[in-house]
């Protein structure tokens, strides 16, 4: 009789063990040692997710913005919103700061799947920036600074200037990436400069003046509107210039002075490669100002996986981003030119021929 008892006990003990042992493991799994960091992660991504974990509460509100943040652009797309700037009211970047899998700490991504991380903020990686520095042509003393800050940049050079030959020149012997900077008529009726392209123009004298201004930038490898915020708004003209640098190869980049530009997406309708703006540096041409729109880039990029600035070649921007690019380096920004982060859809269909 003892004997059946005991049977019975140690039976009920051993089911009690099986039924309970999994779930004990895997409390203290959690709890305890977390997994070892993926091997094809990048170093970038593990430094910045420990300095996360050494302030958690950056990495609470990566967390809280990331997901939003990143719904706006898919991950692999370089198609970004365009973000604040002059004629850019009612226009967001998305502002806050999004949340990475590298802004996640050890201790909150312990024991979850690497596809709900995914699901809080672009993929890991460092953040790109592409620095784009307008209205170049007037000097080269700037040349040197720009090229002091040791980051690669596109330089936008304006077709008529006093000194484009000799800018364009000095940037091409160091195969620097080059922009046309084109003029374009604005609303606000300033003056454009030389060589503007007008709403007034038929669409042979907009082909014109736009083949004449590509090729006063020789070695040009893209356009970007010098103002334009009236032009830029009107589809029709839009696909008489983007036309040009469909037949050229060139690609554009939509510097979004107005917020009812069209020309992202009349010249993604062509197939040329085309990006926009997201931030302006320096509307406001003071240090601080520059500082704080340079802080606004950094969040944009961190939150989207990339982001576009422009900027002028003012002593206040020059400084701002002597001081800034280096602290952004430290953390793990990587800086690129501008074709690096195009859109490139495919080639529109020829039109068709008649008989």
């Amino acid at each position: 009789m003892f004997l059946f008892f005991l049977g019975i006990a140690v039976g009920v003990a051993g089911a009690w063990l099986a039924w309970h042992g999994p779930a004990g493991r895997t409390a203290a799994g959690i709890g305890g040692e977390a997994p070892p960091p993926d091997e094809t992660e990048a170093p970038a991504s593990r430094a910045g997710r420990h300095a996360a974990a050494a302030t958690p509460t950056s990495a609470a509100a990566s967390r809280r913005h990331g997901a939003a943040a990143w719904s706006e652009a898919a991950p692999g797309s370089s198609r970004l919103g365009a973000g604040r700037g002059p004629a850019g009211t009612g226009e967001s970047a998305g502002g806050a700061a999004g949340g990475t899998v590298a802004d996640v700490g050890p201790s909150t991504a312990r024991g979850l799947p690497a596809a709900a991380l995914l699901q809080e903020g672009p993929p890991p990686g460092p953040a790109r920036v592409a620095l784009v520095i307008d209205d170049l042509g007037r000097s080269l003393e700037e040349l040197a600074d720009l090229h002091r800050l040791g980051v690669p940049l596109t330089y936008a050079v304006l077709p008529y200037e006093s000194q484009t030959p000799e800018v364009v020149a000095a940037l091409r012997r160091r195969h620097d990436e080059i922009l046309c900077h084109l003029p374009m008529e604005p609303k606000s009726g300033g003056n454009p400069g030389p060589g503007a392209l007008r709403a007034g123009m038929s669409p042979e004298q907009l082909r014109q003046s736009t083949l004449a201004a590509i090729a006063a930038v020789p070695g040009a490898v893209g356009v970007n509107n010098h103002m334009g915020s009236a032009l830029s708004a009107d589809p029709g003209s839009m696909s008489t210039i983007l036309g040009v640098l469909a037949e050229r190869g060139l690609f554009f980049l939509d510097s979004r002075t107005s917020a009812q530009s069209v020309g992202f997406r009349v010249a993604t309708s062509l197939g040329v490669p085309a990006a926009e703006r997201q931030v302006f540096l320096d509307d406001d041409p003071h240090s601080a100002a520059v500082a704080a729109e340079f802080q606004h880039l950094l969040e944009v990029a961190r939150t989207r996986g990339s982001a576009i600035a422009i900027g002028h070649p003012h002593p206040a921007t020059l400084a701002a981003l002597a001081a800034e690019v280096p602290r952004a380096q430290a953390l793990g920004y990587r800086f690129v030119q501008v074709s690096a982060l195009l859109d490139r859809p495919a080639a529109a269909p020829p039109p068709p021929t008649g008989r």
